[in-house]
């Protein structure tokens, strides 16, 4: 098996266990993290060249990393996804923090993994084939559903930010491509993500507090992935390079929940809109300070495998 086909084997395993259908998270042996290392994984997996089509609910949630997301929709709609942000000085043992960590429930989504480039490449993705793309999966023009996938389409097509690198992943193949131009051709990757380690029957939305040191992943590069609301699995991607920081840590909710969370914080804000959402959530403007924020479980982060913390 080529080193492309090995990476993309065990994306695959990464994002069944991201997307729920797997209960445990392997370890990376050296770090004691809950990393997956892109390596010596099993390529036979029955998903991998289904063709079975499915559709179910599109996933009707905007990703807080959209660039189109304005923090006055957000706080009109007093979504508390927005409590994800935080500043660089409040990641320390002992802070407590309000915060909604998701539970990364795939029940919405079609299926629990991304489709072979095969598969997805059959079907058009932009946003000039929106009627030929709701006519396929039967999505009434106007509707509900076809205003969530309009939204993810012209995201997507947004031009990245100033230095940055960003796709829209449709399929495995498209994943490791981006992964692989960014992090490198003959690069492991690692795959970091957030999981609950105790999950209570609580609201979702309490008070969490740092209760291990926060530990500093030392990596040079690093790829956000985050999902997006389609009838099949997106991930939106990007990298952009200058100083941004990898955490981890774990939290502990007032109603008995943990959480092992990966955070990154980025250093310099400059080039961000003045709208987006965690200006307004944490009251500062854009270049004035670092933004940080945790992973929902849903989403991932991609780095070299030699980073270490």
């Amino acid at each position: 098996m080529d080193s492309k086909a090995l990476v993309s084997c065990v994306l695959l395993l990464h994002l069944l266990i991201v997307l729920g259908a797997c209960d445990i998270i392997p370890k990376a042996k050296d770090s004691g993290t809950n990393a997956i290392r892109l390596q010596g994984m099993d390529a036979n997996n029955p998903h991998r060249n289904d063709k079975t089509h499915h559709v179910a609910h599109v996933h009707e949630k905007k990703s807080m990393h959209d660039p189109s997301l304005s923090s006055s929709h957000m706080m009109h709609q007093m979504d508390p996804r927005a409590t994800v942000f935080f500043v660089l000085d409040d990641l320390k043992l002992g802070k407590t923090l309000s915060i909604l960590f998701p539970d990364g429930d795939p029940s919405p989504l079609s299926s629990p993994y991304l489709w072979p480039r095969e598969q997805a490449d059959a079907i058009p993705f932009s946003l000039a084939k929106l009627p030929q793309i709701l006519q396929h999966f039967s999505f009434p023009q106007g509707s509900r559903k076809a205003q969530v996938m309009e939204h993810t389409l012209r995201a997507c097509e947004t031009k990245p930010m100033k230095g940055e690198s960003k796709a829209c992943a449709t399929s495995y193949e498209s994943l490791v491509d981006f992964a692989r131009k960014i992090l490198g051709l003959n690069t492991d990757i690692e795959v970091l993500s957030t999981h609950r380690l105790v999950k209570s029957n609580a609201a979702r939305l309490q008070n969490y507090t740092i209760t291990e040191a926060p530990k500093r992943i030392s990596t040079l590069k690093m790829v956000g992935c985050h999902s997006m609301p389609y009838p099949f699995i997106v991930f939106g991607c990007h990298y952009q390079p200058g100083d941004n920081h990898l955490y981890r840590t774990v939290l502990s909710g007032e109603n008995g929940d943990r959480v092992e969370a990966t955070a990154r914080c980025h250093m310099d804000t400059s080039q961000w809109s003045h709208d987006h959402v965690s200006f307004r959530v944490l009251g500062i403007e854009p270049g004035t300070a670092p933004v940080c924020h945790f992973f929902p479980a849903e989403d991932f982060v991609l780095v070299p495998s030699t980073s270490s913390i």
